[in-house]
């Protein structure tokens, strides 16, 4: 399950059991509207309480970063999963923003929400 929610230019995505394939089209069509009318964007992922994802999932992450990766400023991921934490690292290598893994979401909010491109 995924819920998303709007902050100024702070799209924060928290993901809740298994990350599906339908969950990531919903991030996607979000996070492209916001762009397009709004500019770039700002995410927070909470991954916290994300229990798995698909493979699916993994490869059209790669290929939404390469394709819009230019489109935000900054990515923060909340999670104490290595393996996900190893995930957005690979990802970074696709995109032009500034990507940050923390284990305090309100550090990560904290982050995410400064408009400056640190």
């Amino acid at each position: 399950m995924i819920t998303i929610q709007k902050k100024g230019n702070l799209v924060i995505v928290a993901i809740i059991g298994e990350f599906t394939l339908a969950d990531y089209n919903e991030f996607e069509q979000q996070v492209l509207y916001q762009s397009h009318f709004e500019g770039k964007a700002n995410l927070l992922f909470d991954w916290r309480d994300m229990l798995d994802y698909t493979v699916d999932v993994a490869w059209e992450e790669i290929k939404f970063m390469r394709d819009h990766g230019s489109e935000f400023n900054k990515v923060a991921i909340v999670t104490d999963d290595e393996w996900q934490a190893w995930g957005a690292w690979v990802s970074n290598l696709f995109t032009n923003a500034n990507v940050v893994v923390f284990h305090n979401y309100e550090e990560a909010e904290e982050w995410a929400s400064d408009s400056t491109d640190s």
